[in-house]
C-alpha cells in the first residue's frame, strides 16, 4: 500500500478542491491510502455523502492555515497545527508514508520540506520540476523553476540527475533529452556559470545531454528536460504559462469579432476544446520537490481537483517507479568517476 499525505487547506480551492481530487485518486489507484490534514469538522463534512473506502482514508485535525503571504521562518516556528506543518511532521516521523501533496506557501513548503524532511544523501538542495506540454504531444520537465536562485555547476549536474531519474521513472521516458537554458546553442554562448556547467553536463554519467537550449525552443518536443537556475526557470515557466494563456484569450477575442467567425468555430469546436485541455496546466499536476529523502509536490495554487488527483498520482508514481533509489545510483556512480 501506498500511503500519501494531501494537505487539504493549502491552495485557492481547498479544501473542497483537494477532498474531490483525493477521492478521485483513489477511486484510480486501488493500492493506495491517503491522509487529509486540515480541520476535522470541515475535512468530515465535506466527505459526507462521498463514495470512497474509509479502510483507505485517514483525518489528520489540524486547525490552522498557513497562508501565502506568511513568512516561512513563521510558519515553521509558529504554525506547528497548521495543515502543512502537521503533513510535514507525520511525514518525516511515520516512515510507512511515501509523499506529500500541497497547494499552500511555496516558500514555508520548500523551507519545511527541507529542513524537516531533509535530503537525499549527496543532493546540494532539492529544485523544483514542473512539467510541460510539447507540440508533439509530450512533456518536458524545467529543473529548477525557482527553489534555487543562486547556484553553480555542481547544482545544474545535480538537477539533470535528478531529473532524468523523474522523467524515467514516473513518465517512463527512456534516456531523456537534457539541454542546458542557454541564450543560444553554441557550447560557447552564455556567462561563466553556462560556460562551467556545459562540459561538466557533457560528462556526467547517465544523462543524455544533447547541449543548449534557447527559450523559444522550450515546447516544440526536442528535449524533455531543461536545467536552469530557479531564477530563470521560474520566468521560462511562467512567461511560457502566460503567453499561452493570452493567446487563448485572443483566440477566443477574435471568435466573438464576427458573426462569420463565430459560424467557423462552431465546425472546429472539438479542436479547439482539444486545444485548450491541452493547454491547462491542471491537467498535468505539480512540481516535485526532487531530492528530499521524501517525495513532496507542491501543485499551483490554484489547483482544481483535478489538478490535485494528478499531483496525488506524480507521488504516487515516485514510489512505486523507486525514484529515490535511481537518484541515489546515478549519483554514486558520478562520485566513482571522479
Amino acid at each position: 500500500m501506498v500511503k500519501i499525505i494531501v494537505d487539504c487547506f493549502g491552495g485557492d480551492k481547498s479544501p473542497d478542491a483537494n477532498v474531490e481530487g483525493s477521492l478521485a485518486a483513489l477511486e484510480k489507484f486501488s493500492d493506495l491510502s491517503l491522509i487529509l490534514t486540515g480541520d476535522e469538522n470541515i475535512l468530515k463534512e465535506k466527505l459526507e455523502g462521498k463514495k470512497y473506502d474509509p479502510s483507505r482514508l485517514e483525518i489528520l485535525h489540524a486547525p490552522e492555515v498557513v497562508g501565502c503571504d506568511e513568512k516561512p521562518t513563521d510558519v515553521i516556528r509558529l504554525k506547528k497545527e497548521s495543515s502543512m506543518m502537521k503533513a510535514i511532521k507525520l511525514l518525516r516521523e511515520d516512515d510507512s508514508i511515501s509523499g506529500m501533496v500541497s497547494a499552500g506557501s511555496t516558500g514555508a513548503l520548500v523551507a519545511a520540506a527541507t529542513l524537516r524532511i531533509g535530503r537525499i544523501r549527496g543532493i546540494i538542495r532539492p529544485a523544483f520540476c514542473p512539467i510541460l506540454p510539447t507540440m508533439n504531444g509530450g512533456i518536458v520537465g524545467i529543473c529548477d523553476s525557482g527553489a534555487n536562485v543562486d547556484i553553480t555547476a555542481d547544482y545544474l549536474q545535480q538537477y539533470a540527475i535528478m531529473a532524468s531519474a523523474y522523467l524515467e521513472s514516473v513518465y517512463g521516458i527512456e534516456h531523456p533529452r537534457v539541454a542546458l537554458l542557454n541564450i543560444g546553442t553554441e557550447e560557447t554562448k552564455g556567462d561563466d556559470l553556462r560556460k562551467t556547467a556545459y562540459p561538466l553536463l557533457e560528462s556526467t554519467k547517465g544523462i543524455n545531454f544533447v547541449g543548449n537550449m534557447e527559450s523559444r525552443d522550450l515546447l516544440t518536443g526536442k528535449y524533455d528536460v531543461v536545467v536552469c537556475d530557479g531564477f530563470s526557470g521560474n520566468v521560462l515557466v511562467k512567461s511560457t504559462e502566460g503567453a499561452c494563456l493570452e493567446m487563448l484569450k485572443l483566440l477566443k477575442r477574435d471568435i466573438s469579432s464576427s458573426i462569420f467567425n463565430k459560424i467557423g468555430a462552431l465546425f472546429m469546436y472539438k479542436m479547439f476544446m482539444k486545444e485548450k485541455e491541452f493547454m491547462n496546466y491542471q491537467n498535468y499536476g505539480g512540481s516535485i520537490l526532487l531530492g528530499t529523502e521524501k517525495t513532496v509536490v507542491k501543485g499551483h495554487g490554484s489547483s482544481n481537483a483535478r489538478a490535485i488527483e494528478k499531483c496525488i498520482e506524480q507521488a504516487y508514481k515516485t514510489k512505486t517507479g523507486g525514484l529515490s533509489e535511481r537518484i541515489e545510483a546515478a549519483l554514486a556512480e558520478n562520485q566513482k568517476a571522479e
